[in-house]
């Protein structure tokens, strides 16, 4: 599935513990999909995942990927862009994927009821910059960028600072490794 996959951790001030992160090379949209799905095995009603990069980096397609393999019978699952959220009924619950592209003040993201999404279902958020201050605190950050060297390959970085993810993430490390 990739090249490679490190994990390091350091501390950072501010913080209740270690910082963390894994970084991994996907080397195809096949791969992508497949860590998506691997991903998706581990969420709950409370998880957040904040998709980042830019267009173009693979943030749908890593959503799409995820959504569909928690359904009970896979559909097309469209890009939120235009309608800003869809929802999903999925056997853990309520699953919620936004794009937060076109919106501009935090006054629009408080109107789209994402705040009680963050508690009660499962959260992929395309474009979470537009949250600012909202951040939650224990969402688990991927960032997605191009190789400018293989047009099918994505850099994946993982980071996150709430516990809960340290265990999920050394099976990422190492089913990717």
């Amino acid at each position: 599935m990739t090249k490679s996959c490190d994990q390091t951790s350091s501390d950072f001030p501010g913080t209740s513990g270690a910082d963390s992160s894994v970084s991994c090379l996907l080397t195809s949209a096949e791969a992508t999909a497949e860590l998506a799905r691997h991903l998706a095995t581990q969420l709950n009603p409370g998880d957040c995942l904040l998709l980042e990069g830019p267009i173009g980096a693979g943030k749908t397609h890593f959503a799409r990927s995820l959504i569909q393999s928690l359904m009970v019978h896979p559909e097309d699952v469209p890009s939120p862009t235009f309608t800003l959220v869809q929802t999903y009924n999925v056997p853990r619950g309520e699953l919620w994927h936004a794009d937060l592209y076109r919106l501009s003040a935090l006054e629009e993201i408080e109107e789209l009821g994402l705040f009680e999404a963050f508690d009660d279902a499962i959260c992929l958020i395309e474009w979470p910059d537009r949250l600012a201050e909202l951040t939650p605190p224990h969402a688990l950050h991927l960032e997605l960028s191009l190789d400018p060297a293989e047009e099918d390959c994505r850099h994946l970085t993982l980071t996150w600072s709430d516990a809960k993810w340290q265990n999920r993430m050394n099976e990422i490390a190492n089913v990717t490794a």
